[in-house]
């Protein structure tokens, strides 16, 4: 009876860091299978948002019980004052402008901000010693490999995959992906999986170089494989202007040298990394109606390319196109239109014949100039032409406020843009400065650590400078699996230099 007693009262002490060691695991681990989707959206109610909300209110009660620590106040008043910016821009855009249409997505769009940062501080409470903390590094960096292997079984040996990336495959459909697929793990896209990567890919090395344990490095190689397979080129870009800057200001030369290396060889083995490079910005020829404005882009649409956009530059006209180009090219617009028509008319609930959908085309091309171009591909069209402009807009409307949570649509594909279009300069300001007094507290309290206990926090540092410039592209602060591990990350780090700090004036 003592002994059950003792194992109850230890896990009373401990319930929630027990909790948040299952968090670890199953925030990265556990596919985004839905239980249900939400009206209007393909946003579901997931596993993990259960296992939240009885997180958070288990932590309530232990905090009120003192068996956690107190969050820390120069985080708390901050974080605190954006969820009230964006609770203040929800009810002002859904109850009095309107700019929120379906307000119980603005509701879900503003817990979501709470649920994601409430982590911060629920992981920070838990860590009571340095040992603490590197147990949960251990098992962070433990999840981070087993994601990663996950990856490279669905790219080599047809591990299935769960992805929210539209609105049939958020149902939770097991999908298998073909050769020139993008992997995505156990996350919902290709997208997040690179940007996890890309905090914890420093975090990783700088654990190395602590620690000195060479399975950490072994891991760093997985997690850097996976990062090509997954064929993201900001996160790439991100993960060269983290990690390599982080190498060289710890002056590890010789490492540098060999992650270099090993960087190089599994870009060139990644045909699909390099390709979407190539693809990024093209030259052809396209097709203009001067006066309506209508654009084609005539190109055989393939799942092994990725197709052009309609954004374009023009330039002078190649004089070496040959006349076999420029039939090539009219070919291929003839089949564009055709293409479009019968999908158009099929939309419409009418069936063209090939002979009726192709007089149509040649009455279309009449009205339509060659161009020779510079285009960028469709990803970063789409941006450029739509997404992007939306979000500034909406920011014109209400600079303080926004025009509210979701009312600039579930994607932006650039958080800094998605913030002021939705939150303003309020909510974005106080964003911004969360960021920064992370950034500054971990830089001044890990300077007057050991030389070898720099090098962890440095790499945390470095990560996380690598995500916010990977937020520039992709809107990585709103996937679930990413926010939560980059609040979560953030927590043990910052609360393990007030353990820190708390040790030495004992």
């Amino acid at each position: 009876m003592k002994k059950l007693t003792s194992l109850l009262r230890w896990i009373d002490n401990n319930l929630i860091k027990i909790l948040i060691f299952g968090f670890i695991l199953l925030i990265p681990l556990y596919p985004k299978f839905p239980i249900r989707i939400i009206d209007y959206t393909y946003i579901a109610v997931r596993a993990e948002d259960i296992y939240i909300a009885v997180l958070v209110l288990l932590y309530f009660v232990q905090l009120f019980r003192k068996k956690v620590l107190m969050p820390p106040r120069q985080f708390l008043i901050p974080i605190v004052l954006f969820w009230a910016a964006a609770g203040l821009s929800f009810l002002w855009n859904g109850y009095i402008s309107g700019t929120v249409i379906y307000k119980h997505l603005g509701l879900l769009h503003t817990l979501r901000r709470v649920e994601y940062m409430i982590i911060f501080f629920i992981a920070a409470s838990t860590v009571r010693s340095k040992r603490d903390f590197m147990q949960y590094l251990y098992t962070i960096l433990f999840t981070m490999g087993v994601v990663s292997l996950y990856g490279m079984g669905q790219k080599y040996f047809g591990l299935p995959a769960i992805q929210t990336m539209n609105p049939e495959f958020a149902k939770g459909h097991l999908l298998y992906l073909t050769p020139e697929a993008r992997v995505s793990a156990t996350f919902a896209g290709h997208y997040d999986l690179a940007a996890y990567l890309v905090l914890l890919l420093p975090v990783t090395l700088g654990a190395f170089f602590s620690k000195k344990y060479r399975l950490f490095f072994i891991i760093f190689v997985i997690g850097l494989f996976t990062l090509m397979l997954t064929a993201s080129r900001i996160s790439y870009l991100a993960y060269l202007a983290s990690t390599f800057p982080f190498l060289l200001f710890i002056k590890k030369y010789k490492y540098f040298v060999a992650v270099l290396i090993l960087t190089a060889g599994f870009t060139f083995l990644s045909s699909n990394l390099t390709s979407r490079f190539l693809q990024t910005v093209q030259i052809k020829q396209i097709f203009v109606n001067e006066k309506t404005g209508q654009v084609v882009v005539p190109q055989k649409i393939s799942s092994k390319e990725l197709p052009a956009g309609t954004y374009y530059i023009p330039i002078k006209d190649d004089p070496k196109q040959t006349q076999a180009s420029k039939d090539k090219n009219e070919e291929l617009l003839q089949q564009k239109l055709i293409e479009d028509i019968q999908w158009e008319a099929s939309r419409a609930g009418k069936i063209l014949t090939s002979t009726e959908a192709a007089a149509i085309a040649a009455s279309q091309s009449a009205g339509l100039k060659e161009v020779n171009t510079v285009i960028s591909d469709i990803s970063l069209a789409t941006r450029l032409q739509v997404e992007w402009p939306r979000a500034f807009n909406a920011f014109l409307k209400n600079p303080i406020l926004g025009t509210g949570p979701s009312s600039i649509t579930e994607s932006t594909d650039n958080d800094y843009l998605r913030w002021i279009g939705e939150f303003g300069a309020l909510g974005t300001g106080l964003f911004v400065y969360i960021f920064f007094i992370i950034g500054q507290f971990v830089w001044k309290k890990s300077a007057k650590l050991e030389k070898e206990e720099k090098l962890l926090y440095y790499g945390f540092l470095f990560g996380m400078a690598g995500l916010i410039m990977n937020a520039s592209y992709i809107d990585v602060f709103e996937a679930s699996k990413v926010a939560y591990t980059y609040w979560m990350v953030a927590g043990i780090f910052v609360a393990s230099l007030m353990v820190e700090k708390s040790q030495k004036t004992k």
